[in-house]
């Protein structure tokens, strides 16, 4: 299959490798020239053969919204876009109509995986019509992750979005847990070794889980995690499933209180912050705050 790629960052690049090692070809293009195929979006779309389907990965919010826009004057009727950024799920049925009325099909896909996809797959949540996401499958295949789980077909547009937002809403609310453990072992003075009872933790434990596993990498590299200030970001998703559970009348006491911690990070050296900053860092290679 022949498939378009506009954004080729930390994301989109590995993407790009992992569906060309499955025997697909890809076109990619981004603002940097470097990691470029093509030198613009109507070069893309000009070197694809019809019916035509463009994978977006950039930012959500404006970067989207504009290439989106240009893609509808470029693309032809019965191409589809697929848009596989961190888009507010609310703006995807947007796209599907302003797109539809050109007879360009949309489908929304949540994508998790990192860093650690290219060799992993990504995990992948998609919605639209299913004649459109019969058009994707073969891309959607060579993501995923070996086995039998790894991706789903949510439901209509935006539940790819909404999926994914959810996910990230309950990773939150575990890193936060593993964060406040993390922060009373280190408290207590007869628990000598903080790093080991996080890694015992690793078999046999109903905690058990690929973000212990990166706990414990993170502690490896900073056993104490000194050289890191208590301070992370958030990346939106976890905003917006708060927001979309008060729409709902749905209690997230747990999502909503790691939430409000991240938020109370940026006032004092938290050291659980440091925990949920250097997990960021160890799956998502999100930037960290080295003290100063």
């Amino acid at each position: 299959m022949e498939l378009g790629l506009v954004g080729l960052g930390k994301m989109g690049g590995n993407m790009r490798e992992r569906i060309r090692r499955a025997g697909h070809t890809v076109i990619g293009y981004d603002r940097n020239p470097d990691l470029a195929d093509v030198h613009s979006l109507g070069d893309l779309v000009d070197k694809l053969k019809g019916p035509r389907v463009v994978w977006v990965m950039v930012p959500a919010g404006v970067a989207t919204q504009t290439t989106i826009d240009e893609l509808a004057e470029l693309l032809s009727p019965g191409d589809i876009v697929v848009d596989g950024g961190n888009s507010r799920w609310t703006d995807d049925e947007k796209h599907a109509e302003q797109l539809n009325a050109k007879g360009i099909g949309f489908v929304d896909c949540g994508v998790s995986g990192g860093v650690w996809g290219l060799e992993n797959g990504y995990a992948l949540m998609y919605g639209g019509a299913a004649e459109h996401v019969a058009r994707v499958q073969p891309i959607f295949d060579a993501l995923k992750p070996e086995g039998e789980f790894g991706s789903v077909h949510a439901g209509k547009v935006g539940a790819g979005h909404f999926a994914k937002m959810v996910h990230n809403g309950i990773e939150y609310a575990m890193m936060q847990a593993y964060a406040e453990g993390w922060e009373l072992l280190e408290a207590v003075d007869s628990v000598e070794n903080v790093r080991e009872v996080f890694r015992s933790w690793r078999e046999g434990t109903v905690i058990r889980s690929w973000l212990l596993d990166l706990a414990v990498g993170a502690l490896d590299d900073d056993e104490h995690l000194e050289k890191l200030r208590g301070y992370a970001e958030d990346s939106g998703e976890g905003r917006w499933t708060v927001e979309a559970a008060i729409d709902k009348a749905v209690p997230l006491p747990a999502i909503t209180a790691s939430l409000f911690a991240r938020f109370a990070s940026r006032q004092d050296d938290s050291p659980q912050m440091k925990m949920i900053a250097a997990l960021r860092n160890q799956f998502g290679g999100h930037a960290v705050e080295n003290k100063k």
